[in-house]
């Protein structure tokens, strides 16, 4: 049977293309998912600024062009301009007839202030409302109304109309008048422009406008009388800018929003006395142009009769038709939830700046103490600490670190050191090679795959001394890391020892900014975290442990996918105090890619939120425990969880703030939080003793890694509330390249790790032996199961921390 030619590479082509799906950073669900919120909240953003005219080249002021096409009957006419069925019109209010009008409410504030008065006074007035304030306050609009005064529109979010579109124009008109009509059930035929002021400074452009607007239905209200209150000259002021001259009608402009309104209210309260007591009566836009036009059909004379059937009578607030409703309940709902998530986001970002300042605040202080107590010149942990170290180093497929980690390890200065590597069923050969190295102080024991926590508690099941080091396999150690790591011991209250976990490759950015994280969020935190005796994590690459403690607590469980920090969680919890060794540095291999980095943090960031979640009966319990629980899981949830899950909200202000305010301002802002940062980083790296040359690379982290991490927050937040169940992935290793003594702090390859003399840490020629692993160690473990005596847990209602291969344990063999 033969294979067709076509059909040959079809199998390689699906293999090539299941192995760039499996290469996503994110699955096809959660980048749609992800694209589906960053777009609801630009669109949430946009409508905000849209409502709230942030849009600032539609509100510049013009001046009056040419006035040519404008008719002169239009130009010296009355303050009603009809151009409704191809008329060209305008209406003057009758003698002794003034019109109160207002712009730009409702006004929570002075519209109420201002509908009182008029109660007060008998009087009425036409309010030309701003559609978005209708949509903010529908009651307020529907006072107006049930208080006999009467509506009209002023666009949907106060712009020159001059500089908008048609569509644009039209919009600005309708959506106003469906948010008058859901709010008050009334519609209405009256419109003013911003930006408008009598019939004298009408132009082409604005003739135009008023010509397109009674194509929509509306008569356009000027006025005659401008108040001037929106320049605050006094009430008194006020009421002389607005009292017409001899016998003669008027449209009066207001304001009952824009600005402080307190003048305007006092000045009504003396018009309205005033011009009453000269005989005038006040009346409504509506009211006025009725009385006008029933005046007009009383007199004789054709073109009196012409003028008068120009203009037909019309109904103060019609009943709006029930589709406006409709569509103004849909409009209202919209400002509303805009409003309320911009104002949500902009309270999350007070807090996360409030938080922000606090716990850099707290963190300078309580690391500078720690650090300034250290480097006394008197200080010491007690007596030096020479009792013999096992050093336990869990290893699954880690041919291209395990030669140089074990050697750093086993040739440590330090007086008697052991290392026991436990080789986790590898299928690449690791164990062979640490055999093949024959270091006299060197132990190796296979044991089937079953998770690191299992090697763990295997290696110390194993181990002949009662001081145990841990140490990751890709780990490099210094000479004297060791033998400073165990000092702390010194002190018989002292159960771990956290160490300094370095980033050893630094030659891309990802790893560059992974070692500024470290630098930063990690050991300047681990200061912090002494200081207030509530240490939740000592890290998996270099940590230290009193045997008694780890047989106290149980050992090392296999229910969180963060073994280190559920067993530094229970160590606090068991009394033992957890330390910061600054001195014992760890050179460790981070991610290169962000892939790989996605996975380690989502891996840790999950496995914490298990530890935090399992341990948290510790808040209602008293003593040790209870000290942690009250004191360093709710520090750990805020400022480890709650903090990172809500910085998002700093970069959409932030881009909110470059798009529709002011942009110096926002560039200000964050440039001062930066700042903030870029101190907190420099005083990090002093401690560290390390260059601050790698901080050069901190402004850009702000736009790609900061944004990674949410992604790995928020998936993990969502997995944990779900119960959703991850297994621990295996990063891909490339082993650490050694520096020569004469290269720089670091070399050209952004190495800074000690060398070791076992370079290359392995032959690419090297084929391992077959070896078939002889089951668990037969010793009879130390810490076979996590039993807390002191205080109880409850791991039936934790989360599964792994999904169980067939025919394996707990952890599948991916890690």
């Amino acid at each position: 049977m033969t294979t067709s030619p076509s059909s040959t590479p079809t199998t390689p082509r699906r293999s090539r293309a299941r192995g760039r799906s499996r290469r996503r950073i994110l699955p096809r669900p959660r980048v749609m998912l992800g694209t589906l919120l960053i777009g609801f909240f630009v669109a949430v953003l946009v409508v905000q600024a849209y409502i709230n005219a942030e849009f600032k080249s539609d509100h510049v002021e013009t001046e009056v062009g040419d006035q040519s096409g404008v008719p002169l009957a239009i130009r010296g006419g009355g303050p009603i301009i009809n151009t409704t069925g191809g008329q060209e019109s305008t209406t003057r209010l009758p003698d002794r007839t003034i019109a109160l009008t207002f712009d730009d409410g409702p006004d929570p504030e002075w519209t109420p202030k201002i509908l009182k008065v008029l109660k007060d006074n008998d009087a009425h007035g036409t309010f030309f409302v701003v559609g978005s304030q209708v949509a903010r306050h529908p009651e307020l609009a529907r006072q107006i109304v049930d208080g006999g005064n009467e509506l009209g529109v002023h666009t949907f979010t106060h712009p020159n109309m001059q500089r908008l579109a048609p569509w644009r124009r039209e919009l600005e008109l309708s959506q106003t008048q469906v948010a008058i009509a859901r709010a008050t059930g009334v519609k209405t035929n009256l419109a003013r422009f911003p930006y408008s002021s009598k019939n004298a400074a009408i132009d082409d452009v604005n003739w135009n406008l008023v010509k397109e607007a009674g194509r929509h239905g509306y008569l356009v209200v000027v006025n005659d009388l401008d108040s001037e209150d929106w320049q605050r000259p006094g009430a008194r002021k006020i009421v002389e800018s607005s009292t017409p001259a001899g016998d003669s009608s008027a449209i009066v402009l207001f304001h009952d929003a824009g600005g402080e309104r307190s003048q305007t209210v006092q000045a009504l309260a003396e018009f309205i006395p005033k011009m009453k007591a000269r005989g005038y009566r006040f009346t409504t836009v509506t009211e006025g142009l009725n009385l006008s036009i029933a005046e007009q059909a009383a007199q004789t004379g054709p073109d009196r009769a012409e003028s008068a059937e120009a203009i037909t009578a019309l109904p103060l607030n019609p009943d709006a038709p029930q589709h406006d409703e409709w569509r103004g309940l849909a409009l209202i709902w919209t400002v509303r939830l805009a409003d309320g998530l911009v104002l949500l986001v902009a309270s999350l970002f007070v807090i996360v700046g409030a938080l922000t300042i606090g716990r850099t605040g707290l963190l300078l202080l309580l690391a500078t103490r720690h650090a300034r107590q250290r480097r006394k010149p008197n200080w010491r942990w007690g007596p030096p600490v020479t009792e013999p170290v096992s050093v336990i180093v869990p290893a699954y497929n880690e041919k291209e670190g395990i030669e140089a980690a074990v050697r750093s390890l086993a040739t440590g200065d330090y007086p008697e050191i052991e290392v026991v590597v436990v080789d986790d069923g590898s299928t690449d050969g690791t164990a062979d090679l640490v055999e093949r190295m024959g270091l006299p102080n060197v132990r190796v024991v296979r044991v089937p795959n079953g998770g690191k926590p299992n090697a763990l508690n295997t290696g110390v099941a194993l181990a002949r001394h009662d001081l145990i080091v841990t140490v990751d396999g890709d780990t490099i150690f210094e000479d004297d890391s060791i033998r400073r790591l165990v000092q702390p011991f010194a002190d018989p209250s002292v159960g771990a020892v956290a160490g300094n976990v370095k980033v050893g490759n630094r030659s891309s950015m990802v790893a560059t900014w992974q070692h500024i994280e470290y630098v930063i969020g990690f050991n300047l935190d681990r200061r912090l975290y002494e200081v207030m005796n509530c240490m939740p994590t000592v890290p998996g690459a270099i940590g230290a442990f009193r045997r008694e403690a780890l047989a106290q607590v149980g050992g090392v469980s296999d229910e969180t996918l963060a073994e280190d920090t559920d067993v530094t969680m229970a160590l606090c919890r068991a009394g033992w105090r957890v330390v910061y060794e600054e001195n014992a540095k760890a050179w460790t291999e981070a991610p290169t890619t962000l892939e790989q980095l996605y996975r380690q943090r989502y891996r840790w960031s999950y496995g914490t939120m298990q530890a935090m979640w399992k341990h948290r009966r510790s808040i209602l319990e008293s003593g040790a425990s209870g000290r942690f629980g009250r004191v360093g899981l709710p520090f750990l949830a805020l400022f480890g969880v709650a903090l990172p899950m809500l910085a998002p909200v700093v970069d959409i202000m932030l881009i909110y703030g470059l798009v529709f305010w002011e942009l110096s301002e926002t560039l200000v802002a964050w440039v001062g939080m930066l700042a903030l940062q870029m101190f907190t980083a420099a005083v990090a790296f002093r401690f560290d003793k390390e260059s601050l040359k790698p901080l050069l690379k901190l402004p850009l982290q702000q736009f790609a890694y900061r944004q990674l991490m949410y992604l790995v927050l928020l998936q993990s937040a969502t997995t944990a509330l779900t119960g959703g169940r991850l297994r621990w992935h295996k990063l891909n290793r490339a082993g650490l390249v050694a520096r020569t003594p004469a290269a720089d702090p670091i070399g050209p390859s952004g190495n800074v790790a000690p060398a070791v003399d076992s370079w290359p840490p392995v032959q690419h020629h090297f084929t391992p032996a077959p070896r078939t692993p002889t089951g668990r160690a037969v010793a009879p473990p130390a810490v076979p199961t996590q039993s807390m005596p002191a205080y109880e847990y409850y791991p039936d209602e934790l989360p599964y921390a792994g999904s169980p291969p067939a025919g394996s344990s707990r952890l599948d063999q991916s890690r």
